[in-house]
């Protein structure tokens, strides 16, 4: 068996090649954008690609799977019930793909979103006990996936920890995120073991009342762009460009700097609608993160463009997505709202229809040394 696990810095995500040595026949999970390193790796080795799994309908990066599919002739495999427009074909649960002499079980294991799936991979020479396991964004390194990106269930997401916990001590699990907004504890690391999430993994030893209690009590703010990266990847729409694939450098102005900013300078707001309606500086307007590739012809090209959220953040991603699709003359506030709060300075407010539970802002950092919605 060949192995190989790809790690994107920038977006916190992980894909997977799985190959036999005797076939050269090849899989590849959860693949990026980025799909020249796969291309690479496949000529170098003499492997011909046979499977491309996506785990689930990815929300937070642009999938490559279609565009590798295509281009190698292989097949494109969901799980049944994935709901997108393009043609695929359906993964069932226990389900096992042939790859030379191994095997990929198919393991539905919802509760991130309704369709993920984890791969077993065996190799039965060896073992009849599988070796690995690649888990989506169901376990991940000391947390799980969160369940509030769309379809997702806190409850069906304990019924699959429960399941992938049963699984022997020595199984690696290899997740499809190390850092990143899918969950909020990861430790950082790569990959682990089943013996050791079961041991050490905090939402591993909860019951199940107060894990989804867990899950629920504090809702990370959704991804940066999440709406159009998730209708691209279901077919609906083609935004490849809603994801932050540079690192552009940023101007950030203070609190200070608010009260006598350029009367023509637009403050856009990037926090979700309910913290909008909680709490805004005087004259923002409000443009979700989440939604900001899908609301871009709202915002003048040329007018100055400051970018504010609760304390910095999500404004300075926000902004450098928008450095990379052509905004020259647009900052980032330091601080966020949270800051203006804290000189006492006025707050608008407004009714808005949402969530009355907690929305956290997370910071994780990457190669580029941005931070993350």
């Amino acid at each position: 068996m060949y192995f190989k696990q790809f790690l994107d810095e920038r977006c916190g995500c992980a894909s997977y090649l799985v190959a036999s040595r005797q076939s050269n026949e090849a899989a590849i999970v959860d693949p990026s954008i980025a799909v020249e390193e796969y291309d690479s790796l496949l000529a170098m080795r003499g492997f011909r690609l046979k499977y491309v799994i996506d785990t689930h309908i990815h929300a937070d990066h642009i999938s490559g799977a279609r565009r590798l599919a295509a281009e190698h002739g292989a097949e494109l495999c969901l799980y049944r019930d994935a709901e997108v427009t393009y043609p695929f074909r359906p993964l069932h649960d226990g389900e096992e793909l042939p790859l030379g002499q191994l095997r990929l079980r198919v393991l539905h294991t919802p509760g991130h979103r309704p369709e993920l799936i984890s791969i077993l991979v065996i190799n039965p020479e060896r073992s009849p006990e599988p070796s690995m396991v690649l888990t989506g964004d169901s376990l991940l390194v000391g947390d799980v996936g969160r369940p509030d990106f769309g379809g997702g269930d806190a409850s069906a997401q304990y019924e699959s920890l429960t399941r992938l916990l049963r699984l022997p001590d020595w199984v690696a699990v290899f997740p499809g995120h190390f850092e990143g907004p899918c969950g909020k504890g990861m430790c950082g690391r790569p990959s682990t073991t089943i013996g050791f999430e079961r041991l050490f993994n905090p939402l591993a030893r909860l019951d199940r009342v107060p894990f989804v209690d867990h899950l629920s009590e504090a809702v990370p703010a959704r991804p940066l762009n999440i709406t159009a990266i998730e209708a691209t990847n279901r077919g609906l729409a083609d935004r490849p460009w809603a994801m932050l694939t540079t690192n552009p450098k940023v101007q950030e102005i203070g609190i200070d700097d608010l009260d006598g900013r350029d009367p023509d300078a637009l403050l856009v707001d990037v926090r979700e609608p309910v913290e909008y309606g909680w709490g805004h500086v005087p004259g923002a307007v409000n443009i979700p993160q989440a939604d900001l590739a899908d609301r871009i012809e709202e915002l003048p090209r040329d007018r100055p463009l400051l970018m504010i959220c609760q304390g910095g953040f999500r404004s300075l991603r926000a902004a450098q997505f928008l450095k990379q699709v052509g905004f020259d003359n647009v900052a980032s506030v330091a601080g966020g709202a949270a800051a203006w709060a804290a000189l006492g300075k006025p707050l608008d407010r407004a009714d808005v229809d949402g969530d009355s539970r907690r929305i956290v802002e997370t910071e994780w950092a990457h190669a580029g040394g941005a931070s993350a919605a």
